[in-house]
């Protein structure tokens, strides 16, 4: 095991959280069998006061968890040196079996943290813990995958060995290597374009509308979820080889780096933020009615909305502005 202050600090954050979570899923439980806000019993009290608790100290467990994908993508680029053949954190996640299914759960626990915490802010707004058992039952759902990401994350810094030689990004994001890459980086550009700017557009459309009127959120929500995925495609196939000025380079990591200025955090957040903002607009829609929740969760939907749209707006800017100054010129 190679050690550094970032993978120590790594592993106190999944620990922590891990922690927390089984912790607060485990008290989720009796929230769910025994929740009753009409009585006065002294069980219903405790449970009251419990939760108060709970969710305030989840919120910045949970806050710190969302830092924690940043600085793990942050610490497999810093630590692509110490390993021979490898360029960026590409190389990094692949010196052993754990890199990528650990990124890949990082990112779905960021997405599942993000929107608990939404939850959470609209049920503590009401008077009554009106999403007390939705919270509790989502955060139920994401112990496995909380626990998941700590065997991942142990296994995958344990195993780290300088010694090791691995893949560069150049041959991990090829036509050659088989794999879903490969998949991405075959799809024709101009197509990708057309599918990427059309669902950026759609996107932007109903979420506006939403935010005007109320209507469609569900929709909104969808398509919201569909430019995540499209756009995150789009950077294998085709957005990246604009900011490498290479029409072979489909690597997303090296973004990260300081060579291109960083940009990669920058078009990360933005999509990770729009992704996550589109999605719980959606999740609140089965709670906008309640009695409780009549006033707020509309409000709070159309702040998310607009959110989403900014978010995918500056994206796609940035995006477009490369594109336009790059002195690289990609056929359909």
């Amino acid at each position: 095991m190679i050690l550094h202050p970032a993978i120590l600090a790594l592993l106190v954050v999944s620990l922590l959280t891990s922690f927390m979570v089984l912790y607060a899923g485990w008290y989720g439980v009796r929230i769910l069998l025994r929740w009753d806000i009409r009585s006065g019993s002294e069980l219903q009290l405790s449970l009251e006061r419990r939760t108060y608790l709970i969710s305030t100290i989840l919120s910045y467990v949970l806050a710190f968890q969302l830092l924690s994908l940043f600085l793990f993508i942050y610490t497999a680029d810093h630590l692509h040196s110490l390993f021979a053949g490898a360029m960026c954190a590409a190389g990094t996640l692949n010196v052993n079996g754990f890199g990528y299914p650990l990124l890949i759960t990082k990112v779905v626990n960021f997405l599942l943290a993000s929107l608990w915490l939404i939850v959470n802010h609209a049920d503590t707004r009401g008077y009554d813990y009106p999403l007390i058992k939705v919270k509790y039952a989502l955060l139920t759902a994401m112990a496995p995958l909380v626990l998941l990401e700590v065997v991942l994350q142990f296994g995958y810094f344990t195993g780290l060995h300088a010694d090791v030689i691995t893949s560069c990004c150049g041959s991990l994001f090829s036509l050659e290597r088989p794999g879903i890459a490969a998949d991405l980086t075959s799809f024709p550009s101009g197509l990708m374009k057309v599918v990427f700017y059309t669902g950026m557009a759609l996107t932007a459309a109903t979420g506006l509308s939403f935010w005007r009127t109320g209507r469609g959120g569900y929709l909104f929500s969808v398509l919201s979820c569909l430019a995540f995925a499209i756009s995150a495609a789009s950077l294998i196939s085709f957005i990246c080889l604009y900011f490498y000025e290479l029409p072979t380079h489909h690597c997303p990591f090296c973004i990260l780096q300081k060579e291109y200025g960083y940009v990669g955090y920058a078009l990360y957040t933005t999509l990770l933020g729009g992704g996550v903002t589109g999605l719980a607009t959606g999740a609140l829609m089965p709670f906008r009615n309640r009695a409780s929740m009549v006033k707020i969760i509309p409000s709070l939907q159309r702040r998310l909305a607009l959110a989403t749209v900014l978010l995918y707006a500056l994206f796609t800017a940035v995006v477009s502005y490369q594109m336009l100054t790059s002195s690289l010129k990609l056929g359909v």
